[in-house]
């Protein structure tokens, strides 16, 4: 065994990239998942093609999952990475923007042939291995289908299945570089080919071979030491964006004793959470894969009807289908949750991509006059608080809820410590009993002080009551034309909305003083990048706040005096500036935007540039 020296690093950026079949997602999260155990702190950000099999050695065909590990607190997946491991030229061409000067290159030579270089678009005769412009990187070069292909040479298997397994070769090198056990991994390859023990023993093999390689080569003459956090004392999981949202809507129902009914139809990047709902049956959740878009929400519009709670997801595209039934269930005024899960668009747009770009169709994107409350969550782990509260508002509020989440949340991961059972609150769904009513004169829309209704399950006896589409008679329920009455009921029905501001938290600054020369104020996705960025800017003395809104309809009651504290105000998103246009709409602010549109979040330099600007600081 050679004499390695050990380092120790507080945090560390990976990021693997290859062919949409290397395997690279499955690296990333095998990475992760043992990482996690470790105890350190986690944010990752997958990125692959949105085609089922892209074009092998292309650059749209590039896959690459990046991870952020330490041991300190983490907020984004790392601006720019220590370790770049790449499968092919490809993957190198689309991700060495991306590698800090003086990184490392793990690159695979069998990747960079004539055929790869050429579909990688490097011009004729030019190899960037050899060509002395990766000088500047630590550049190691192995030929690691060969080495795999000898590691199974007497496995049995053919070329192509030994090629499948050449990913595990990688993810035990890198276990070997972070001192990392292979247990975890060699667990869950015995689980998951558990139907193929050829396929475990190739797997494994390779595993164990790529770490050996790390320990015994003269390749690599240093590894290195990442130690666990100090996170909280808790119990903890890792755990991705949709898996916390489908947790969340559990908790939500267990905590409410309503039946959960979850009638979707598949989409990206919001699908996952269908897969995810549908493994836990033993909580009594009903899952539905409909036809259609406008399917999945009438259907979920009627199991509320029945008295169960109705929930359907999807992304723009299919949001935009939903409209017209989610105007429905806004004028049945039944508890419904409406999830989108924001990619970039319009139309198909960028299916895999994240953007923020859906707020205005949240909040507007329907007929008439249709306001509804609009819940955004910020990181992968804040999805199952954030699902939890809007299904509270949309039961106890008797309305429908949209809650926003997006692609880089949905697909990353953290470490999130669970709570108790005990220490969630209960919901409490306003049903009403025969018994409760003067059935001779009961009136199904009679308000209490949130102008919310009494939910009367139909088939009651006493409790018959009509609803529907049109326009209805206060309190009776009855249809009406009567013009005075269809104002009232808009502006009822407005005014319903705006009253859940009683109901939610006042908002909080996350970061920083109360007042200030400068306010940064994100929603959704934006939380780690900002926070972060606010963090090392106060670190080095400069004034400023950070401010991260859940609740984007209604504001929190507070919001116009907490701006009224601070002389200037930037808001960072994912769009071309529709928070922005909202809070001068609101509050008349001369806010400042920081946009990005570009299907990736945002770096925390980026929004360190422009705080700078905004105060006119130097590095």
């Amino acid at each position: 065994m050679k004499n390695s020296i050990k380092e120790e690093k507080e945090s560390v950026t990976i990021l693997f990239a290859g062919d949409s079949g290397d395997g690279i997602q499955l690296t990333g999260s095998e990475f992760t998942n043992t990482a996690a155990a470790y105890g350190n702190d986690i944010s990752t950000f997958p990125n692959f093609p949105a085609e089922i099999r892209a074009p092998q050695g292309t650059l749209a065909g590039v896959s690459g999952f990046q991870l952020h590990f330490g041991s300190v607190e983490l907020f984004t997946p790392g601006d720019n990475c220590d370790v770049l491991v790449v499968m092919n030229a490809a993957a190198l061409k689309a991700n060495l923007k991306q590698l800090k000067p003086n990184g490392t290159i793990i690159a695979n030579t069998d990747g960079f042939d004539s055929k790869n270089l050429r579909l990688s678009k490097y011009p004729e005769g030019v190899n960037p291995l050899t060509d002395h412009s990766l000088d500047k990187f630590k550049l190691i070069q192995l030929d690691i289908t060969k080495l795999n292909r000898e590691c199974l040479k007497e496995s049995g298997l053919g070329t192509k299945d030994m090629d499948r397994s050449k990913n595990m070769f990688v993810l035990g090198l890198i276990y070997w570089m972070y001192n990392r056990e292979l247990d975890k991994t060699i667990n869950f390859l015995k689980e998951k080919f558990k139907k193929s023990p050829e396929l475990i023993d190739a797997n494994v093999k390779t595993l164990k071979s790529g770490f050996h390689y790390g320990e015994t080569s003269e390749v690599f003459t240093s590894n290195y030491e990442v130690k666990a956090a100090q996170l909280p004392a808790g119990n903890y999981r890792n755990i991705m964006g949709n898996q916390a949202t489908a947790i969340g809507l559990i908790a939500a129902a267990q905590k409410s004793g309503l039946e959960l009914f979850y009638g979707s139809y598949p989409i990206t990047p919001a699908s996952d959470i269908l897969h995810e709902l549908s493994k836990h049956k033993n909580f009594n959740i009903k899952t539905f894969q409909a036809e259609d878009e406008i399917a999945a929400i009438c259907s979920a519009i009627g199991a509320s009807f029945g008295g169960s709670f109705g929930v359907t997801a999807s992304s723009g595209p299919g949001i935009a289908l939903k409209g017209e039934a989610l105007g429905l269930a806004l004028m049945l005024e039944l508890p419904l949750l409406v999830i989108n899960v924001q990619r970039g668009g319009p139309s198909t747009g960028l299916p895999t991509k994240t953007e923020q770009a859906d707020l205005f169709q949240a909040l507007y994107g329907r007929n008439g006059e249709s306001p509804l409350p609009v819940i955004a969550a910020s990181s992968p782990s804040d999805c199952f608080e954030a699902v939890f509260e809007a299904c509270r508002i949309s039961i106890e509020h008797m309305i429908p809820v949209i809650f926003l989440s997006d692609g880089y949340i949905a697909n990353g991961a953290e470490p999130w410590k669970f709570p108790q059972t005990k220490d969630i609150k209960a919901i409490v769904p306003p049903f009403i009993d025969a018994s409760d009513v003067d059935k001779e004169n009961f009136k199904p829309y009679k308000r209490d002080e949130k102008l919310s209704r009494p939910w009367a399950i139909p088939g009651t006896k006493g409790l018959e009551h009509r609803i529907g589409g049109l326009e209805k008679e206060n309190e009776t329920g009855n249809i009406s034309y009567d013009p005075d009455n269809h104002e009232f009921m808009v502006k009822l029905r407005e005014e319903k909305v705006q009253r859940i501001a009683n109901y939610i938290p006042l908002q909080k600054i996350d970061s920083g003083n109360d007042s200030g020369k400068l306010l940064v104020i994100g929603w959704g996705s934006t939380y780690g990048a900002i926070k972060t960025a606010v963090h090392e800017l106060k670190n080095e003395g400069i004034e400023v706040s950070h401010l991260h809104l859940r609740y984007l309809n209604p504001l929190p009651k507070n919001l116009e005096q907490l701006l009224n504290n601070f002389e200037n105000i930037l808001i960072p998103e994912m769009n071309n500036g529709q928070l922005l246009q909202i809070l001068r709409a609101a509050y008349l602010k001369d806010a400042k935007g920081l946009n990005k549109i570009k299907g990736l979040p945002f770096t925390v330099d980026e929004i360190k540039v422009k705080i700078r600007e905004m105060l006119n600081t130097n590095e």
